[in-house]
């Protein structure tokens, strides 16, 4: 069964507002199967809204759509959607006792602007709104659904929540999609396909493979649309149980999992402890760790030892090597690990130091370049990475390769 998602408003179309409520309507719909084949945005025009839901309603079983339900002249989705259901629109008692009631509550006069929210047109299904003074409102055509919904986030999710979603479930026989995601790290998307391009090839037919990269990690959803979701849900588990027994080093967990939740059970589990040494990432590593609950247990501090003298001070990076070789050095980001392993008396020390741009790049050090060190009870290791050019770029991706290498160091230690 498809679906599609219309969102009305000038507002997204120049940026000013972020269309956050098609995230939330297609997490509601994948959920109980209903596949959202497109997703679109449009001003508010008259014209427009009638031409893209004729559109939409010709290719999809249901559009669910929002915005332009408000009490002002700009917010016509409503009369717009009447004319093209060909209904009067009514008096809804229900819908104006409410109003009239919430906004005597607030304050607000009950003036004619306000009473006109509850004119609704007399061929469609009103759906209450507990929380806004807009209704839904739910349209049937030739076995086709029309749903409007207020564009207020979370008068629109309480809508799907309570009306939306039982309704559809109860007026279509509806059957499963299921999605798994396995995430890995330590191999780029093109290297970790040419690794797992047996296992892929073996994959039956229904089950679709989607690579999905993003800073220090590539993960892998399975997918399987209109099935019976049990038997498939136990082919996915097995699946993926054959890919990670062929990429164990690369593989992280499941679903939401990251690198620094399985560094944070390495070392809970060890009773090892860690510290942070940070000069262009600026306490990202830090602020990662003590995100989590329980991050007290082994994390022991975090430095942002920006300047030279920090790093020399604080640290105790030697001025001659500063000097010498310059922060953004192997030399300096090893003394910054150990630095930091040493005056926090933890087991291990993670550094970085690099250029985040956009200025003080040059030739032989481009914006992007970063030195990252990991100081164990065994050893010190370093590695230079070029990170990219955009300064949040950089600082992202500096962190995860940072976190990578210091997995790989206690794992290896282990």
């Amino acid at each position: 069964m498809n679906a599609s998602i219309l969102t009305i408003g000038d507002e997204i179309l120049i940026g000013q507002i972020t269309d956050t409520n098609s995230v939330s309507i297609a997490r509601h719909l994948d959920g109980a199967g209903i596949v959202v084949r497109e997703k679109c945005s449009i001003g508010d025009d008259r014209g427009r809204i009638v031409a893209a839901v004729e559109r939409l309603l010709a290719s999809s079983e249901v559009v669910v759509l929002t915005g332009g339900l408000g009490p002002t002249k700009d917010d016509i989705t409503k009369k717009t959607l009447a004319d093209l259901f060909g209904c009067r629109l009514v008096h809804n008692g229900t819908v104006a006792a409410h109003v009239e009631r919430m906004l005597a509550e607030r304050g607000i006069a009950y003036n004619e602007l306000n009473r006109s929210q509850a004119l609704v047109p007399d061929g469609c299904t009103v759906l209450f709104n507990a929380y806004g003074t807009a209704p839904g409102m739910w349209f049937e055509r030739d076995g086709r659904v029309l749903v409007s919904l207020p564009g207020v986030p979370y008068e629109m999710e309480h809508l799907m929540h309570d009306e939306v979603m039982p309704r559809l479930r109860a007026r279509f026989a509806l059957r499963q999609t299921v999605h798994r995601t396995m995430i890995t790290a330590g191999l780029a998307e093109s290297m970790l396909a040419e690794r797992i391009a047996p296992w892929e090839n073996a994959l039956p037919p229904y089950l679709k493979l989607a690579y999905l990269p993003n800073p220090g990690a590539v993960r892998l959803r399975l997918s399987a649309y209109e099935v019976d979701g049990r038997k498939v849900a136990e082919e996915i588990d097995r699946r993926f149980e054959e890919l990670r027994r062929l990429i164990p080093h690369y593989f992280i967990g499941y679903e939401r999992a990251s690198i620094q939740e399985l560094i944070h059970g390495l070392l809970t589990r060890r009773g090892e402890s860690l510290a942070t040494a940070e000069s262009c990432t600026g306490g990202t590593i830090a602020a990662r760790f003590t995100a989590m609950p329980g991050a007290s247990a082994y994390f022991r501090c975090g430095v942002v030892a920006y300047s030279n003298e920090a790093k020399r001070d604080v640290l105790g990076v030697d001025a001659p090597t500063l000097e010498r070789c310059g922060a953004v050095s192997e030399e300096v980001a090893r003394q910054m690990a150990e630095g930091a392993r040493r005056i926090a008396r933890a087991d291990y020390g993670v550094a970085t130091t690099g250029i985040a741009g956009p200025a003080g790049g040059s030739g032989a050090k481009p914006v992007g370049t970063v030195w990252i060190a990991v100081a164990g009870p065994h050893r010190t290791v370093a590695m230079l990475r070029h990170c990219g050019a955009d300064r949040g770029q950089v600082i992202d991706r500096a962190a995860a390769f940072a976190l990578g290498l210091l997995r790989d160091e206690i794992t290896a230690a282990g």
